[in-house]
């Protein structure tokens, strides 16, 4: 192999951070200096140089941005750090609500200050870098496991293949959200209609199916961007005490971060602050629906904490009014979920709301339809607030005073997809259908184990669902691991590649945890986060099997219904058949981070206050919850211990004036 020059690989590296200076002045600074035919040439020319001498070629070349080879399947990869869903605040009120429930955890929430940045509608993306490196991308998933989109995501020009600047930690992940700006959108349709493909939806959703494709050529045609807003450090220290100086740090390494964001020096300020905001919707270049607003001292936000490992107590989305459309109900359907829950949904005439043309939206249950007087022929006004699925607020004051409407709507006596007779609980507000072998039933608790939060078989939606129940190849979630890609190929909408991938797909859903299963399997009242406290309590199937009903609601956070909905499900002869079946099949799935039941911690409950000397709070969190005990985020008569570190605030002096232990971090570790 021919060896470059030195002269050589110098060129090659001035062509490197010549181009790297021209993305990031056209991409981040949003002023080009660089000619496009000017950057053309230089890239054609470290492309040369690299094909004839391939020990130039180094990971962050601007080169190994595009041409990665199509991958047959996304690969599943785990956080090191809980990616965070934000709670919502829709006016002042539930604004002001918010702070008056961190200050009784902490008071000094009140005079310490916040930042506000703009709320982006795109796509949540983890970003992991080491020694400033960029390693991995991965799609947010369920917040615990994500895709692997790394080679997607090197099409974006504003992600920084190497860091700039200093400061950063050995390792960490960046979080950041991509999204497409309004003017590629409207470029991106254009060319597709001009190519006769079908024009896309929304910027957002088009965004999220950018991130999944399996060949970047195709991610790089969405034109994606990306805005940078939050750091989890793995290994290493973040040289910033507050969120705006996280914002700054970011910049510096060479990120976009959203524009308009402010410091505000408290929450009076924040409520002022929001109608400015608001104002500035229709003029930015890219979508957003309101404003995250966040606790400014990252020792605050430590202190805080997260609730149920899934909502920080520290930030929340203060989302702006949500828009109204009127349209006409054209009939009120029924839909059979995978637990037999049978629920109303409107028909509509097709509207737009919030950019996207809505046919149909929730009528949530049968008393809301009764309360709201709803009828089959009204004028409706139906709202997006920021959510995907649209809702029904009720008729319009002239649809009430109109003479001569429809009847008034009469639930259903029976199951619309088998004909049992359903039965209501007396403290719920659905009827259910209580067949297990409802083919309403089975199409939507297939779908539901395939879908992106349960199991995630990526090319398994309803249409093929449909298809491969009709053809009799399946019955079941069981028998989807008995598929030969043989058996596809045939099928309508099948080729041998897609067959092929589909089986694939499947066949990596081998290796999900128990926590996955357990909500993918459709168990009445389990969702994802009820679903992740039982699976570490029970780490195997085995296990939470043979579990009483007292057993599981003694697991924290689960509650009777939960509990007796668990053990009714493993007590069924049905359920327990299909788990037997998909055991057979290889399925039998347990979860690692599982805690010790008779630990030295079981039954005790745990605080955390200040800085600790070697742990970060998710760390000791961890532990104490490992060894069996449980943290909770304030201090109460039942706090059994307060682990203190440097900086405690007002949770010490709680501590102290109910008389509770107070320990250290050395004393946690030799507990644990």
């Amino acid at each position: 192999m021919t060896r470059p020059s030195a002269t050589t690989a110098q060129r090659a590296a001035e062509l490197r951070t010549a181009l790297d200076r021209a993305s990031y002045e056209y991409y981040v600074l949003d002023a080009p200096k660089l000619a496009d035919a000017e950057y053309d040439r230089a890239f054609r020319e470290l492309q040369e140089l690299e094909a004839k001498y391939p020990a130039l070629t180094i990971p962050n070349s601007p080169t190994q941005r595009v041409g990665a080879v199509p991958a047959l399947a996304l690969v599943k990869v785990e956080h090191h750090v809980p990616m965070l869903s934000l709670d919502n605040a829709f006016d002042a009120e539930e604004l002001s609500a918010w702070e008056e429930k961190n200050a009784r955890l902490n008071a000094d929430v009140r005079r310490s200050g916040y930042t506000t940045e703009m709320k982006i509608d795109g796509a949540a993306i983890n970003l992991l870098y080491e020694r400033g490196r960029f390693v991995r991308g991965a799609t947010r998933g369920n917040g615990r496991i994500g895709e692997d989109v790394t080679q997607n995501l090197k099409t974006v020009h504003e992600l920084p293949l190497m860091l700039k600047g200093k400061g950063h930690p050995a390792r960490m992940e960046i979080r950041g959200e991509v999204y497409i700006s309004h003017a590629a959108f409207v470029k991106i349709n254009q060319e597709r209609a001009r190519d006769g493909e079908p024009t896309l939806a929304t910027p957002r959703n088009s965004a999220a199916g950018a991130l999944r494709q399996l060949d970047p050529e195709i991610t790089r045609k969405r034109r994606l961007r990306l805005f940078a807003f939050h750091v989890e450090v793995i290994e290493g220290k973040l040289p910033a005490e507050r969120q705006w100086e996280v914002l700054d740090l970011l910049e510096s390494w060479g990120f976009q971060v959203a524009p308009h964001r402010q410091e505000h020096k408290d929450l009076a300020a924040v409520q002022a602050a929001i109608p400015g905001y608001e104002a500035l919707i229709k003029a930015l270049e890219f979508d957003a629906d309101g404003v995250v607003v966040k606790v400014d001292p990252l020792r605050l936000q430590e202190d805080l904490g997260v609730v149920s490992e899934r909502i920080p107590r520290w930030g929340i989305a203060r989302k702006f009014a949500p828009e109204v459309a009127r349209t006409k109900l054209i009939r009120i359907g029924l839909n059979v979920g995978r637990t037999g829950a049978v629920t109303p949904f409107a028909e509509l005439e097709p509207v737009e709301v919030g950019g996207v043309t809505v046919s149909s939206a929730t009528l949530h249950n049968e008393d809301q339809i009764s309360q709201k007087d709803i009828r089959e022929g009204d004028e409706v006004e139906v709202m997006r607030a920021g959510e995907v699925i649209p809702q029904v607020l009720g008729p319009t004051p002239e649809a009430r005073d109109r003479r001569g409407r429809g009847a008034a709507w009469t639930p259903p006596e029976r199951c619309p997809a088998c004909g049992t007779p359903l039965h209501r609980p007396e403290d719920e507000a659905i009827r259910y259908c209580e067949n297990g072998g409802c083919p309403g039933r089975v199409l939507e608790g297939i779908v539901h184990y395939a879908g992106r939060d349960a199991m995630d078989i990526r090319g398994l939606g309803y249409e093929r669902v449909r298809l491969l129940l009709q053809q009799g190849l399946i019955k079941d979630v069981a028998d989807l691991y008995l598929l030969k890609a043989e058996q596809l190929e045939s099928l309508e909408g099948f080729a041998a590649q897609s067959a092929k991938q589909l089986v694939a797909a499947i066949d990596a859903t081998r290796a999900r945890p128990l926590s996955t299963f357990l909500f993918a399997i459709g168990i009445r009242h389990v969702g994802k986060n009820n679903a992740q406290l039982l699976a570490r309590h029970f780490p195997s199937l085995e296990r939470i099997g043979k579990a009483t009903v007292d057993e599981i609601e003694a697991v924290p956070g689960v509650g009777g219904a939960i509990a007796q909905a668990v053990f009714d499900f493993f007590e069924n002869q049905g359920s327990q058949d299909l788990i037997a079946r998909l055991k057979r099949a290889g399925i039998d799935p347990t979860e690692a981070d599982a805690v010790v039941v008779d630990g030295p911690l079981s039954g005790k409950n745990y605080v955390l206050t200040g800085t600790l000397p070697t742990l970060s709070r998710k760390e000791a969190g961890q532990l104490i919850e490992k060894a069996g005990g449980r943290v909770t985020g304030s201090v109460t008569k039942a706090t059994d211990v307060v682990v203190a570190g440097d900086d405690s605030g007002s949770k010490l002096d709680k501590a102290k004036g109910l008389g509770i232990e107070i320990i250290d971090e050395g004393e946690l570790l030799r507990r644990v």
